[in-house]
């Protein structure tokens, strides 16, 4: 039985992808921060699909959150690593507060990434693994007001697509996930909820996001962008100057509904 680990699984894409892997009768790690949200979502899925489930409460948010889920984790194999957990922010870099911008920093650079060193030396000497990193539409252009978060969301990319490269020819593949804007609680956490980008009507479900990316991940694809619309927003950074590109940004982020 394969064993799929899923960062950020308690809500939002981490829980959708829980749904999609326990349908395909995986064997199901999910770690969160959030200890009564997984306990609850792993009880949830051994009732609906008998599956077997275990839980990791770790904060990857703080410095030594990767190598503490690591070291809970090292006598597993990890089959297919989604490697989602993630936050933002909204507002004036100069006015947030410096200490929330560096723990999302850590969670969505640091610990990413030393989760990818963690877990990819494994997988390359078996010959065998697949892992799947979250980034965003915000990976392909600077965002004016989200101006750490796109940033962090740009390393996602950055870093996705030079590794896809390095693992050619291992049996071992990485893509990078990379949504426009989702129902999820992210636009409340950010403190952007009554941002015109957050009207419910235009966002993308959870789960076809999850499905989206599940299928790029299977077919070893190293980028894949859900939606006509959201592609063709990150096409705009080739076609305008970056600098009207961060205009257009700013604009649309400095509007409410």
């Amino acid at each position: 039985m394969p064993t799929v680990l899923i960062t950020g699984a308690s809500s939002g894409i981490g829980a959708a992808f829980t749904e999609l892997f326990a349908k395909l009768r995986y064997r199901i790690i999910l770690a969160s921060r959030d200890e009564g949200k997984l306990n609850h979502l792993a009880t949830d899925l051994q009732q609906r699909y008998s599956v077997t489930t275990l839980t990791v409460a770790v904060d990857l948010a703080q410095a030594d959150g990767a190598l503490l889920l690591y070291e809970r984790l090292h006598e597993e194999q990890i089959d297919i690593f989604i490697n989602n957990a993630g936050c933002g922010s909204f507002g004036f870099l100069h006015e947030l507060d410096a200490r929330s911008e560096q723990q999302m920093l850590q969670l969505n650079v640091m610990s990413l990434s030393h989760l990818l060193m963690l877990v990819l030396p494994d997988m390359v000497r078996r010959g065998s693994g697949r892992i799947l990193n979250v980034g965003s539409t915000t990976s392909f252009y600077p965002c004016p007001l989200s101006a750490n978060y796109s940033a962090s969301k740009a390393f996602v990319l950055s870093l996705t697509e030079a590794v896809a490269s390095e693992l050619q020819g291992t049996g071992v593949s990485i893509t990078a996930l990379c949504p426009g804007g989702t129902g999820t609680s992210f636009f409340q956490s950010a403190n952007m909820d009554e941002q015109k980008v957050a009207d419910p009507k235009a966002l993308m479900s959870p789960d076809k996001v999850a499905q989206i990316g599940y299928k790029a991940l299977m077919r070893g694809q190293a980028v894949v962008v859900p939606g006509m619309q959201n592609w063709l927003l990150t096409q705009a950074p080739r076609l305008f100057p970056r600098r009207f590109v961060t205009r257009i940004t700013r604009s649309v982020l400095e509007r409410k509904r």
